[in-house]
């Protein structure tokens, strides 16, 4: 059984396949060879989570976007290493904590700076790590799932030209999106990190209500893992 904060080896998912990849082998695949389906498709705009727009209000600055783009990040193997590295770095940094027991209420996004976190303060820091390494904010989208127990979750989307990975604190692999046992519900836009998109056409439940918040409060009830 792992932990929350597990560590494993190093591995990449392959784009078609349970095999992994190195970063050296992703960043040679040619273009058609890649599954349409690494790449998530969005179905609109949707309402932020509301924790996250406070984030924004304390840190203004981790919520604009750093290089004038629209196109996917074309990330070289040493780019691509970066993702695991960081993954890794900071799930071995942070000490999975809720935000009620560190806080002392529902739901609390920051930057940790205590070594302590829940889902979306490792997915924040890690955005932030790779944002300083050069990495564009169109490339780095924070990201809403239900995992495999039915949680809200919180993990980070390295959008790029090979396919969107997940740096996910529950696992130090790095996995294609589609490669994951979550149900993926919204994510930031890659125009604007203050808007975000809806990821499940098939949703019927209010935008927020799975991802943990309560859409009648506006206060998030857990952020799994």
């Amino acid at each position: 059984m792992r932990r929350l904060c597990t560590i494993s080896f190093f591995g990449i998912w392959a784009l078609s396949g349970a095999s992994r990849l190195c970063a050296q082998e992703l960043a040679a695949v040619q273009p058609e060879a890649i599954d349409p389906a690494s790449f998530m498709r969005v179905y609109g705009s949707t309402e932020p989570p509301h924790a996250f727009v406070r984030f924004c209000e304390r840190f203004p600055k981790e919520c604009v976007p750093t290089w004038d783009t629209e196109t996917r990040f074309q990330a070289s193997a040493a780019r691509l290493q970066e993702l695991d590295e960081i993954n890794t770095g900071v799930n071995r940094e942070i000490r999975p904590e809720t935000d009620m027991q560190h806080y002392g209420i529902a739901d609390f996004w920051t930057l940790p700076t205590d070594g302590k976190g829940d889902c979306e303060d490792f997915a924040l820091l890690k955005r932030h790590e790779l944002i300083k390494r050069g990495w564009p904010s169109s490339a780095l989208l924070m990201t809403v799932v239900t995992d495999e127990t039915g949680k809200g979750h919180a993990v980070l989307a390295a959008r790029t030209s090979a396919g969107d990975f997940i740096l996910d604190n529950k696992v130090d692999e790095i996995r294609v999106w589609n490669k994951t046992p979550y149900r993926f519900l919204l994510r930031q836009s890659y125009l604007n990190p203050r808007v975000w998109m809806d990821l499940d056409p098939m949703r019927e439940d209010p935008p927020l209500s799975i991802a943990g918040v309560d859409p009648n409060r506006g206060r998030c009830q857990r952020c799994g893992g």
